[in-house]
């Protein structure tokens, strides 16, 4: 039986090794601005929620306590403005990525199925798409896509890597489209919380679902607002239909979010001065490195929301990456993102104020 790794492609990140072994031996060290990895402390009242809940030695639900689910449909109808969300439209997840790789088939799908997302997407869309076996299929515009064997497609806004935000008129247009020809969309909105030139909307949003969610899942996560990607929180919101399949199926496989982790959730979502403390640390963040990488001649597009830089100087992609990491500094290639980022780099700024004017003086040498 041949292995199932090798349906997939090589993975991304280990090409990217020995730029980090040059960057590494900078006389300051590196400054990694590659992988968006949250760097700066959990906010105390979700540790204190997390340790509370730490003497929980039964087996969780995979749907949740109530309380989580009472958290997670206040947040969907404050945040989103959904309205009369119920628990049957929430489900909690062990992170979105796990969710994104496993979702195809957990819906059933295989050989015969496609699924579309983003040209210029994060490579976990594909990734999921072939360990199903179905056929994955990149898109410039979802309503070009022929609808034929189409069962998923994936929007993503704002978008990882381009930091892009999707329009109400483009998310219309697509969730319109999608539900004519009786295709599931699922939006990946992790970044929501991250605009800063725009205003993202989620697809359940009313202006935008037209007040369903029929047709319509919204992944939505915890790890970038609240500094939680350790913590592995995540959760689904929309079309009961879909979440009910998907909470039967995940009973069966265990798929259960530790205890604690559902404590710490609730805390989270309950609170919004973390969010906005952090949202002022990214911000400063993403003015100090756009003005210092547009000093050094690299033009900025999209990236408009989420938490990277979508930059270039028009030569390709390991180029710049090379360059980089000869002043220190590690990014990724835009071409981990598919074909069509090969004269982009992906910058981000995650890293401590420090590393990020680190950064800045390098530039600027």
């Amino acid at each position: 039986m041949p292995p199932v790794s090798a349906r997939l492609p090589v993975f991304p990140w280990d090409r990217l090794e020995p730029y980090k072994a040059i960057a590494a031996a900078h006389r300051d060290g590196i400054v990694d601005l590659s992988v968006g990895t949250p760097v700066d402390p959990v906010p105390e009242l979700i540790r204190a929620a997390l340790a509370d809940a730490s003497d929980s030695p039964g087996y969780p639900t995979v749907w949740g306590t109530a309380a989580l689910r009472d958290a997670l449909t206040g947040w969907v109808e404050r945040r989103l403005g959904a309205a009369g969300v119920t628990h049957t439209q929430v489900l909690p997840v062990v992170g979105s990525k796990e969710l994104v790789a496993s979702l195809p088939a957990q819906l059933g799908l295989g050989p015969g199925d496609r699924v579309a997302f983003p040209r210029l997407a994060y490579p976990t869309y594909e990734v999921g798409a072939r360990l199903a076996g179905a056929e994955p299929v990149p898109y410039d515009e979802p309503t070009d896509l022929d609808p034929a064997g189409l069962k998923l497609l994936w929007l993503n806004s704002p978008s990882n890597p381009t930091g892009r935000v999707l329009s109400e008129d483009e998310l219309r247009t697509a969730v319109a489209w999608a539900r004519e020809h009786g295709v599931l969309v699922v939006s990946d909105e992790c970044y929501l919380e991250l605009g800063w030139e725009a205003d993202p909307v989620s697809v359940l949003h009313p202006d935008i679902s037209g007040g369903s969610f029929e047709g319509l899942v919204a992944v939505h996560s915890l790890s970038k607002r609240s500094n939680l990607a350790g913590y592995r929180a995540a959760f689904l919101a929309g079309d009961e239909a879909v979440l009910g399949e998907l909470l039967k199926i995940r009973k069966h496989g265990g798929m259960m979010v530790p205890a604690p982790v559902q404590a710490a959730t609730v805390a989270a979502l309950g609170d919004e001065k973390h969010v906005t403390e952090q949202r002022e640390r990214y911000e400063r963040r993403r003015a100090a490195l756009r003005s210092a990488l547009e000093g050094r001649g690299f033009r900025i597009e999209h990236s408009e929301a989420s938490l990277y830089l979508w930059a270039t100087r028009d030569e390709p992609c390991w180029d710049t990456v090379g360059a980089l990491a000869e002043l220190g500094i590690l990014v990724a290639p835009g071409e981990f993102y598919g074909a069509a980022g090969e004269r982009h780099v992906r910058v981000a700024f995650t890293a401590t104020d420090e590393r990020v004017a680190a950064a800045v003086r390098r530039l600027a040498g």
